[in-house]
């Protein structure tokens, strides 16, 4: 009788979040719960000056394997971003899901890549990206600047060709992320339609590059911004954002999943934001 008292106690004291688990991704089994996951750039770890201070052009960023430990050992993180846009490097995917799959690690962090956007470097190029990087154990890949629906179309085809298992509101049960972002007001004046099309997960704004091509007005970005969150919440997708520690909690309360912090203060600001979103 003592026996099975302490063998229940055990179950009992199982934590709720892993007894829920159904997906290796627990960004989405967060989602699932209307909770926004919380996450960080991969840091560049090239050490000293990186160029510009000598009026050199910049240094290719650099990813190791150590690196990728170091966030993977960190608790507060869900997911790990590496942008890969300015700089494509396959070696830095294989070394961040060596690092992120450590043995060390602190749960299992999602890893997302982001890739140079389809116009600059063409859609076979892309394509094969996407394979390869999925290929090589990442768990999604970013598509920036997508131009208009046809173009969207055109990146999601690029995920069923890598024949990739993508979590989307059709297919609750997927595993692979697809991030399409849109950083233009032509893209985003279309986000109705693109939010309407199946097959991917995660529709974003880039609001830095928004504001940039709206010519430094950042409350038209802003208004840009919460029209794709809009469009993303009607078709139950999810939206990633930028946040730091003066904005993160509003972020949550509006409603973004995905939210991605850099910097110094980044643990600070998923602390903040933790704590607005009830985790």
């Amino acid at each position: 009788m003592r026996s099975s008292i302490i063998l229940l106690a055990v179950v009992s004291a199982t934590p709720p979040v892993l007894a829920q688990r159904q997906h290796q991704n627990a960004v989405i089994d967060l989602w699932a719960q209307g909770k926004p996951a919380f996450g960080v750039y991969a840091p560049n770890e090239r050490p000293g000056p990186r160029g510009l201070e000598a009026g050199q052009p910049p240094q290719p960023a650099v990813y190791t394997r150590g690196g990728g430990e170091t966030l993977a050992m960190n608790r507060l993180y869900d997911f790990v971003f590496l942008n890969l846009e300015g700089n494509y490097d396959p070696a830095a995917v294989t070394a961040m899901v060596e690092g992120l799959r450590s043995p060390k690690a602190v749960g299992r962090k999602t890893l997302i890549v982001r890739i140079p956007p389809i116009d600059k470097e063409g859609a076979e190029v892309t394509r094969a990206r996407v394979k390869e990087i999925l290929g090589a154990g990442a768990d999604g890949v970013t598509i920036p600047h997508i131009r208009s629906v046809a173009e969207a179309k055109q990146a999601i085809g690029f995920f069923r060709d890598a024949k990739a298992n993508v979590w989307s509101p059709s297919n609750p049960k997927g595993e692979t992320l697809a991030m399409l972002m849109l950083e233009d007001p032509d893209a985003v004046a279309q986000a109705r339609q693109i939010a309407d099309l199946d097959g991917y997960s995660i529709l974003a704004c880039g609001i830095g590059s928004l504001a940039q091509a709206l010519g430094g007005d950042r409350a038209a970005a802003e208004a840009g911004a919460q029209k794709v969150l809009g469009e993303a919440k009607r078709a139950k997708l999810a939206d990633m954002l930028t946040a730091n520690t003066q904005d993160v909690a509003q972020r949550v309360r509006e409603g973004f999943l995905a939210l991605l912090m850099q910097g110094a203060r980044a643990d600070e600001a998923i602390t903040l934001g933790l704590a607005a979103a009830g985790r």
